[in-house]
């Protein structure tokens, strides 16, 4: 009771928020996305608000299991991808936040292999493959805003004087290059995807069924807010119409990027990553260092 009456206001209200507020903000973001999708292919598109009913018809389902143990994993998966938003938003540590994400998607992993599937083992291989392209730059991001702000809390890092996009920029190009590995939308979709047209064979979530993959559908609601609410730390309250709008123009080119491209072997996704991540975000680190 103490420590949480210890936590200021404004930082408990975050957490709060984000908890209540994800699910309902990612299904609107994902419905938009859907119909923009479907218009770019010369189709009307669901309803802006089909990802809520996706997951309620889901819930309603039976629960069909290959393991027991998945709906544990599972479960624990989107835990931590709630405990990683409300770290961010309650203006945590960036570097506990960077470690309960990598931590939420190691039980994905874990409940992919876990049905014995095949398809799930490959999916699980991959999700662990663009781990290791993302995490990088990920990192780096977080090294870039301590040395701008000298400090890892988020809400920092969000009321700095200066946007650190000004000072970031080769470090933002990264994050935007990877973000499409985070969104699950092409070229970078290895181990799942959001696309209609994968449902029976769809990587790690290929033996999910009912609420199992009604959990990972709300996790996947959650985790978009997160990447977002991270790349709008580049722009802060220095900026935030700015920061918005660079938002929705990102958004709107990983649309583009979505609908314009076919999925890579992992070996181009991992090198292109991390070759992104040396000449954008090491020298831009090294940049920041030098200055």
């Amino acid at each position: 009771m103490n420590i949480i009456e210890n936590i200021p206001v404004y930082q408990l209200a975050g957490a709060i928020l984000f908890v209540i507020l994800a699910p309902f903000i990612g299904a609107v973001i994902t419905g938009i996305d859907r119909k923009i999708t479907a218009r770019m292919q010369g189709r009307v598109g669901p309803p802006v608000l089909q990802p809520l009913y996706d997951i309620f018809k889901l819930f309603e389902k039976e629960n069909i299991v290959v393991h027991e143990s998945q709906n544990f994993w599972i479960f624990s998966y989107l835990i931590f991808i709630i405990v990683t938003g409300v770290l961010f938003f309650a203006g945590s540590d960036i570097l506990l936040v960077i470690f309960a994400l990598t931590l939420a998607h190691v039980f994905l992993v874990l409940g992919a292999y876990s049905t014995g599937s095949p398809y799930a083992h490959v999916g699980a291989e991959r999700e662990l493959i663009q781990l290791m392209a993302f995490e990088p730059i990920i990192i780096i991001a977080a090294i870039g805003f301590y040395e701008i702000t000298k400090t890892f809390d988020t809400l920092g890092i969000l009321q700095n004087s200066v946007a650190p996009i000004i000072l970031m920029p080769g470090i933002f190009i990264g994050m935007v290059y990877v973000f499409t590995i985070k969104l699950r939308k092409s070229p970078f979709d290895l181990s799942t995807s959001h696309h209609a047209h994968q449902e029976l064979v769809k990587g790690l979530t290929t033996e999910f069924s009912g609420s199992t993959l009604g959990m990972t559908e709300i996790a996947h609601l959650y985790e978009l807010v997160f990447l977002l609410g991270f790349l709008f730390l580049f722009f802060g309250m220095a900026a935030p119409v700015i920061g918005l709008i660079a938002l929705i123009v990102v958004y709107f080119l990983e649309l583009l990027v979505d609908n314009a491209t076919a999925r890579i072997k992992w070996q181009l996704l991992l090198k292109s990553c991390w070759i992104i991540t040396a000449v954008f975000g090491v020298v831009n680190l090294m940049a920041l260092y030098f200055i």
